[in-house]
């Protein structure tokens, strides 16, 4: 069975892409994109296979 791991980034929205960039070019999948605590910006949930 696969077993994952998980990990919620802020995202700042003028520079988006390369934080998600950089995250999936260290083996995460992006899941979610959701409104954080305050509505004002983002938060991403991610995903890998552990090792």
């Amino acid at each position: 069975m696969t077993k994952w791991e998980y990990a919620t980034v802020p995202l700042i929205i003028h520079a988006t892409k390369q934080i998600l960039d950089q995250w999936g070019d260290d083996g995460w999948e992006l899941v979610q994109v959701v409104p954080g605590p305050d509505s004002t910006n983002l938060v991403a949930y991610l995903k890998r296979e552990k090792q």
